[in-house]
């Protein structure tokens, strides 16, 4: 990107932030809430029944699953909901005047859905880490799921704003494509306790290689090689990636 374009990036990445900064107890600190009541349901209710692995206890095995799904739910919801609202309210005609490429507000959209989804992330984790600190094995992977997996629901979330005509349709992508995939990754449990047939099922969702390998940085374990699981969600990264930029530089229900 040119100097220019570099420079108008930074000025939507940084609007983006501020947009959710500004009612961070909704977007920022109502997630983290949400994490917790898991926690503390599903926590109490089986710790003593479940053992995952053989030796880790349930609740610290769940917290990496809460941390992770929070932040791919808030990624998603940050780009999809900003899109989708400048798209309803009329605004987006401001930036469609500006000489911003598309690769300028892929970098500006993705970049603030890391943000928030790394933000909620860290706050799940600051306020579970004092039930049951789950370990910390390998933190380079733990970050890189992180910023991958916040990367690609940032994106899918930017894909689903530029489709989305009404916020029916961007709730209808969420409930019946987001949270399904998300909720049946291993979130709650270990793919290995599983039926066979099911297994080999939630081998293809990638969501489950991004909760997978995320959860091998703090236990040095988990159902797939964090390799395979790293290349699986960088391999889905770029693909979505593909299909968002291309979609921005036809101006894909924006421009019309």
């Amino acid at each position: 990107m040119t100097a220019i374009n570099l420079r108008g990036a930074h000025t939507l990445f940084k609007k983006e932030v501020l947009r959710f900064w500004n009612v961070s107890f909704q977007t920022v600190a109502a997630p983290v809430l949400t994490a917790v009541m898991y926690l503390l349901v599903f926590g109490h209710a089986l710790e003593a029944h479940v053992k995952v692995y053989g030796t880790i206890g349930y609740t610290s095995f769940l917290i990496p699953g809460l941390v992770m799904m929070s932040v791919l739910q808030n990624a998603f919801s940050n780009s999809s909901s900003s899109l989708i609202q400048s798209k309803i309210t009329g605004n987006l005609v401001f930036l469609l005047v500006t000489p911003l490429s598309h690769w300028a507000w892929f970098v500006a959209y993705v970049g603030a859905a890391i943000v928030r989804g790394l933000m909620v992330g860290t706050g799940v984790i600051v306020v579970t880490f004092w039930f049951a600190p789950p370990g910390l094995n390998n933190p380079l992977w733990i970050l890189t799921f992180l910023v991958l997996g916040a990367a690609m629901m940032g994106t899918l979330g930017l894909i689903a704003g530029l489709w989305a005509e009404k916020f029916d349709q961007l709730a209808g992508f969420q409930n019946f494509v987001i949270m399904p995939m998300t909720f049946l990754s291993g979130v709650f449990y270990s793919i290995s306790s599983l039926p066979p047939f099911w297994q080999a099922v939630s081998h293809l969702n990638p969501f489950f290689y991004m909760i997978d390998g995320f959860r091998h940085g703090f236990f040095g374990i988990s159902d797939a090689s964090p390799w395979l699981s790293l290349a699986i969600v960088g391999g889905s990264f770029a693909l979505v990636a593909g299909i968002a930029l291309e979609l921005l530089r036809r101006g894909y229900k924006i421009r019309s």
